[in-house]
């Protein structure tokens, strides 16, 4: 904890800590003054001197800028002295020389500190008379940002946080004197993903976003605080609509996750929920005249047409033969709900959240985990992990703060270059296939020594491992480098990695609330808290008693998404449901998933819009989606963080867990669920990492919450009896008697909530890793921010931003071939081949020998190329023309 150091505020004695801006001891201790370039994580710039304050001094009061100012003990400020007033009122009347008072027009009116702060210290008139000066207006500095010069006031907010925070330094002051502005560079536009801070961050108005504009002004909106769901980091923000539809999402400050910045994807992605392409009502396809369309029908009649089928197919085939995959896009409450709907009613353990392209839920569940805030008090960072900017872009800033301000060591373990490796105090490039080994060398020689006899390092090996050889805190950041390596090799890598002691992990999947689906039980080997299913499975037997007996939950062993759709091939799967996810346009075998879908004797899609896994279902249920529904959603650190509703769900759409829930009651089953709060009292209730974190728990911690972690005592344990919602107390008391009876006799009783499960690095799989083709280049497969996927294509403000699928290579690779640059190209490996031309790129960063695509849904250039059991597959490359 800080020193604190006594400051004399305006005859006022307060204390605060020794060395904080002044402009910050003021702000917090109740004394606000006047400021515009300020901001509390930006650095410090003196730029506007409206919050000019009179602070003693050796020659008595002067004048001084509070935001550049750190307090020292004695300090005496005077903050409302007649020097101090009359030096505001100046600094404001100066501001105003030329900003034109286009109040009623501007976007930021009634949320302006320029105009609040002159009302309250403004001189009240000016002086100066003549003409304001006048630019052509808006002038479009991005796809996102448009700019009026005349109202800027050259805070240098926005350039700041372009250059500091974002990484991006791409909008500058140009010119000189009286004709200074803010522009961009001609030869570099201002391409960031981070654009949209700037807009939220300018104090007046000058930089304002293309999708509101002329929209709305603060006083037409409802505000509530939610938490962005595009990847799972888990923004903190604030959804505002207007008249029953999303107008505005902005960042919200929150220490702990994202210090207020939002990607611009996250801020802007939110408009597919009001896509006309949206479907708002259950279909059910049915034949006529030889042919199958969908037909619009009621909520009962297609409940009752996936219960029924369902139930036929269970009956005859058993629960076995049917599949659930995906639930990554719901929330906490609906994963919870569709997991128990699986294991107590379909009676199946073949759930799974991921498609193949992630790490297995025991090894994330089972590591010990970091926060995100631990990345700027670790002794070293590691990053085994794909493109943070691309993936995970707020986690990149996070990660980019602590190397670059914090002076932490970024270890990169990547086999090309990302957008941190200029942070990176080393980068090792392993070839695809060798992560694992890689990082295994690397933690060896950091416990016997980097030159220890034996040690066969390169010199970036060598260096990275004298940064691991510490005693101090490292942070890990686990996740899949390519879509083209199996998740082996990244388990092997995670296994070495656990030896260190003090090692915490942050694992980087993408997909939206994959792992709080994990958390809820959507893995096939996992059950609701982070317990494994072979470990909690007569715990959950009790804890989901039907009717006062307990459950009867599979023993059979639960498949991933490849193997549920190997076993559809083969026809032992009957029956799956799609749960938001699309197998076709998102697995990594393309081929795998479309003959899968076309063999299941039923599918259920539980989604709004049409993809390509969509259009071969017998029955789609529209969900609701984000803004639509409270509930929680679990970010990568395991931070369980609210969501708020804002909207009303379009058409009659409808909560996934309700959906489940009516199903269940069609098979004769009462979940009693009627609100998301009483799903979190259960779950509080009965997963043992979320002990305590309860409806009330949630709603009275805005931050979020974390769940148990390994070494916490564990929660008191209940009875099934005892956390019944029809027990009575006096039932409740003889539950905990019989449990302590249980436990003083030494004996396992089933009621006993189970421990944490805790991954012991002993089981990974990879396979052999194939020679390097001498014909061919390895393969790299990546995602870029903006694909086009669903929230992308159907979000209006960021439709055009989806990247184009392109192959990019060295430039002596691309010769050597015999291409040219731009020559559209069709790839080949031996599972398929891709079934769209891409265009080939080169880049001198590109390392030789490897080939990076860009994964995309829709156009499957990527899809095609996969084999997620491979550690490594090299690539064939020829001519469009050549295959016609």
């Amino acid at each position: 904890m800080s020193e604190l150091v006594t400051i004399t505020v305006d005859g006022r004695e307060v204390q605060v800590p020794a060395g904080q801006l002044l402009i910050k001891a003021l702000q917090d201790s109740g004394t606000y003054v006047p400021h515009f370039c300020w901001h509390e994580r930006l650095k410090p710039a003196g730029m506007c001197r409206a919050c000019l304050v009179e602070v003693d001094g050796p020659r008595g009061m002067a004048l001084m800028t509070a935001c550049t100012l750190p307090v020292a003990d004695g300090m005496n400020v005077a903050t409302r002295s007649e020097n101090a007033v009359a030096a505001q009122e100046g600094v404001l009347e100066f501001l105003l020389i030329n900003h034109p008072l286009d109040c009623p027009v501007c976007d930021k009116g009634g949320e302006c500190p320029l105009q609040d702060q002159t009302v309250a210290f403004g001189p009240g008139e000016s002086r100066f008379v003549e003409d304001k000066r006048h630019y052509a207006k808006p002038i479009p500095i991005s796809d996102l940002v448009l700019l009026d010069r005349e109202r800027c006031i050259l805070c240098a907010r926005c350039t700041r946080f372009a250059d500091e925070i974002a990484g991006d330094p791409l909008i500058t002051f140009t010119e000189r004197g009286g004709s200074t502005q803010v522009l961009n560079y001609v030869e570099d536009p201002f391409v960031s993903y981070f654009s949209g801070n700037t807009v939220q961050i300018c104090p007046v108005g000058a930089l304002t976003s293309s999708s509101y504009r002329f929209k709305a002004r603060p006083w037409d909106l409802a505000t509530t605080d939610s938490s962005c769901t595009i990847c799972s980091v888990g923004c903190r923000s604030a959804l505002q609509s207007s008249s029953d539809e999303l107008i505005r999402m902005i960042g919200v400050d929150s220490e702990p996750v994202n210090h207020g910045w939002l990607c611009d994807r996250g801020r802007y992605g939110f408009g597919y929920i009001h896509s006309v392409e949206r479907r708002s009502e259950p279909v059910v396809r049915r034949s006529s005249e030889g042919s199958a369309e969908f037909e619009t029908v009621s909520w009962p009649d297609a409940l009752d047409e996936v219960a029924d089928r369902l139930g036929a197919i269970v009956s005859e085939h058993g629960g076995q033969s049917v599949g659930i995959i995906g639930g990554s896009n719901g929330t906490n409450e609906d994963a919870y709900v569709w997991s128990k709907f699986a294991r107590t009613v379909l009676g199946t353990n073949n759930v799974d959240a991921q498609l193949d392209d992630g790490i297995p839920a025991q090894v994330i569940q089972g590591l010990p985990r970091a926060e995100i805030s631990d990345l700027e008090s670790s002794s070293a960072i590691i990053l085994v992990a794909p493109d943070l900017k691309e993936e995970l872009p707020v986690l990149y800033l996070r990660v980019r703060r602590a190397a670059e301000e914090k002076g932490v060591p970024l270890i990169e373990v990547a086999p090309y270059p990302t957008g941190l490796t200029p942070y990176a105090a080393v980068r090792v490039a392993p070839v695809p296939g060798h992560t694992g080994e890689v990082v295994e060398r690397i933690v060896k020689a950091s416990t016997s020594g980097p030159s220890a006899p034996g040690s066969h390092l390169s010199d970036d090996e060598r260096r990275a491992a004298e940064l691991l050889s510490t005693d101090g805190k490292v942070t890990v950041i686990l996740g899949r480098p390519s879509l083209a390596e199996g998740s082996g090799i990244v388990v092997r890598a995670a296994a070495a990695l656990s030896t260190i002691p003090q090692a915490r992990f942050l694992s980087a999947l993408r997909r939206s609330n994959v792992h709080g689906a994990l958390e809820m039980g959507l893995s096939p080997d996992m059950l609701p808290g982070r317990v494994t299913l072979e470990a909690a499975r007569d715990y959950y037997a009790n804890a989901w008693a039907l009717d006062g007996k307990p459950a009867k939950l599979s023993t059979t062993q639960g498949w991933s998404t490849g193997d549920m759709l190997r076993a559809a091939v083969d026809g032992r799967i009957k029956a799956l449901v799609l749960l938001g996810s699309d197998p076709i346009g998102d697995f990594p075998d393309r081929e795998l998933a479309e003959r899968a879908l076309d063999r299941v004797s039923f599918l259920v899609s539980v989604d709004g819009f049409d993809t390509a896994s969509t259009s071969k279902a017998d029955v789609v249920l529209p969900p609701m989606m984000q803004g639509e529904q409270d509930g929680t959603f679990t970010n990568l650190e395991g931070r369980i963080l609210p969501l708020g509703a804002k909207v009303t769900g379009a058409g009659t759409s409808m909560e996934d867990w309700r959906i489940a829930g009516e199903l269940a009651w069609r098979f004769g089953v009462d979940f009693g669920f009627m609100t998301a709060s009483e799903i979190q009292d259960e779950i509080a209730a009965v997963a043992p990492a979320m002990a305590g974190i309860d409806s009330g728990a949630i709603a009275s911690s805005p931050v979020g919450m974390l769940p148990r972690a390994f070494d916490d005592p564990p929660a008191s344990p209940e009875a099934p009896e005892a956390i019944d919602a029809d027990a009575t107390e006096a039932d409740a008391a003889d539950a905990d008697a019989d449990v302590e009876a249980a436990e003083s006799e030494g004996s396992e009783d089933a009621s006993s909530m189970p421990t944490l499960h805790v991954w012991d690095g002993s089981t990974f799989v990879s396979g052999e890793v194939p020679a390097p083709d001498a014909y061919g280049l390895r393969l790299i497969v990546g995602r870029k921010l903006y694909t086009s996927s669903v929230r992308t294509i159907e979000s209006p403000t960021i439709a055009a931003l989806a990247a184009e699928p392109v192959l990019l290579v060295n430039p002596a690779d691309r010769d050597k071939l015999g291409f040219q640059e731009g020559e559209s190209v069709r790839v080949h490996t031996v599972t398929g081949s891709s079934n769209v031309g891409l265009r080939m790129l080169s880049d001198e960063s590109m390392p030789r020998g490897l080939a990076l695509i860009w994964h995309d849904p829709e156009s499957g250039a990527a899809t095609l190329l996969l084999d997620a059991g491979k550690p490594a597959q090299d690539i064939r490359i020829d001519r469009v023309e050549a295959m016609s």
